[in-house]
């Protein structure tokens, strides 16, 4: 994580474009693949990370637009815990990390939300995309799961995309090592580009990179020759000379910040003239529409 400064001033600022009642952050939990102890490859909720900073399920977070209070609620672990994972911090260790003081448990949540809506405070949350969170809130609240994301505040979707589309140093020296990573992943896709090959060995190497060099890919590795087919994740096909290959992939580094490339690459390692001059053809035109993104204000071009 960053330094507790860092998630400090982002609490801060965003406390300066609400104006009043105050916002619930809900983190994360486990999905299951086939029974409960076997879980997915976990993932915190984005905007969690953005102001809390604590990449670990179980948790939610509150920020106070009127006291100016921050709040993190969490369970410390059990025996149990400990015997699968080893010592664990407790929660207020882990919450000392990004500048808050005030920690409750998780069951105390309930309480705490139903007091401050009873006395009049509203609450600000962000449009939810996982059921699990919708059922949260629908418990919390006490609206139907069916108009849970229709009742989001819109004020808070503003401040957290003006907060978030401005980069800091900090999150693109992230952004860049990920990109390095990424770099490596589609120069070792090229290299294995031959015919005879099948996709999947290719995305399982590429994938393997991310991995080693201290990322994940933050999203299913699309590699395939049928790339008129967006989104493909099929890698069953076996490259031919004359074919190209499409990869969209990168890495996401355990901060959540990524990279996100597209490249073709001709199988066997020459495009012939018809598929040159239309590569140069997408090629100006991508660059004279290139991706941007902004850090402290400033527009930063990614080619």
């Amino acid at each position: 994580m960053f330094e507790a400064n860092v998630y400090k001033s982002r609490r801060d600022r965003l406390k300066n474009l609400m104006s009043n009642g105050f916002a619930f952050f809900p983190g994360n939990d486990e999905s299951s693949m086939n029974y409960p102890a076997n879980t997915y490859h976990y993932r915190q909720d984005s905007s969690f990370l953005y102001f809390f900073g604590l990449d670990q399920p179980g948790l939610a977070g509150v920020i106070d637009f009127e006291s100016g209070e921050d709040y993190i609620f969490g369970n410390d672990v059990t025996m149990e815990d400990i015997v699968w994972m080893g010592h664990q911090p407790l929660i207020k260790e882990r919450a000392a990390k990004v500048g808050i003081k005030k920690t409750l448990p998780l069951e105390k949540l309930d309480d705490f939300i139903s007091k401050k809506t009873k006395n009049g405070k509203k609450i600000h949350y962000l449009p939810p995309y996982r059921g699990e969170t919708i059922l949260q809130l629908t418990h919390l609240l006490g609206i139907p799961a069916d108009k849970i994301k229709k009742e989001s505040s819109l004020d808070l979707t503003k401040a957290v995309i003006s907060l978030r589309s401005v980069k800091e140093k900090v999150e693109i020296a992230d952004i860049e090592n990920m990109v390095n990573v990424a770099y490596e992943m589609h120069t070792a896709a090229m290299k294995m580009a031959h015919p005879g090959i099948y996709e999947r060995e290719i995305a399982g190497k590429i994938e393997g990179v991310a991995l080693s060099l201290g990322g994940a890919v933050p999203f299913p590795i699309i590699l395939t020759i049928n790339g008129q087919i967006l989104h493909n994740h099929h890698h069953g096909n076996l490259l031919k000379k004359g074919r190209l290959m499409v990869v969209d992939a990168g890495a996401e580094s355990g901060l959540g910040y990524a990279s996100d490339i597209t490249r073709t690459s001709p199988v066997g390692g020459k495009f012939s003239q018809k598929q040159k001059q239309i590569y140069k053809i997408v090629l100006y035109y991508s660059i004279d529409h290139h991706c941007c993104f902004f850090v402290q204000g400033k527009r930063r071009q990614i080619h």
